[in-house]
């Protein structure tokens, strides 16, 4: 079955129009939605998966979990349902507010969109995580010194972008 987007303007507005969200080409003032989620352990540690060596794109590099919003969610749906997908934890009921959101336009490859970064608190162990094969190869418990130093030996996607939402946040100075 193929996964249907909303388009939005701008302003996050949806337009009226649907479209499959595979090989959709957005034009100026067109957008589509996704969200990142931080989950934090109570200890202080952040999951990161690894990328599955099978994606396009990316392949093997680390992430923290999250995805497109689907037509008809909001993000905060698409939080609540990419996290139990991705990683098999489950995000409460309580109200989550994004910590922080950015904007992307790439008119030459009509990938224009917004992202929605939640910072999540759940109580988990290593063994909870439950990974989809084809998505995430494995994952880590990691300090924040440990993520700047994966990102130095490796690639952590949206690295800076994670930073900016913590220090948006208040817990990165």
């Amino acid at each position: 079955m193929e996964e249907m987007i909303d388009v939005y303007d701008h302003d996050r507005n949806r337009t009226g129009l649907t479209i499959p969200r595979e090989g959709a080409f957005l034009k100026e003032g067109q957008y589509m939605l996704y969200v990142l989620a931080l989950i934090e352990t109570p200890d202080g540690r952040l999951l990161v998966t690894q990328r599955s060596l099978e994606k396009r794109w990316g392949a093997g590099w680390w992430e923290i979990p999250g995805g497109g919003v689907r037509a008809g969610e909001t993000t905060l749906d698409a939080v609540r349902r990419e996290v139990p997908e991705e990683v098999g934890l489950t995000v409460g009921h309580e109200p989550l507010s994004a910590i922080y959101s950015y904007e992307n336009v790439d008119l030459a490859r009509g990938d224009n969109y917004i992202v929605d970064f939640y910072h999540l608190h759940l109580d988990f162990t290593p063994a909870d995580v439950r990974l989809v094969d084809g998505e995430a190869i494995d994952f880590r418990l990691c300090t924040w010194d440990e993520i700047c130093q994966l990102n130095k030996d490796s690639t952590v996607l949206h690295f800076e972008r994670i930073c900016q939402a913590l220090t948006a946040e208040g817990v990165l100075q």
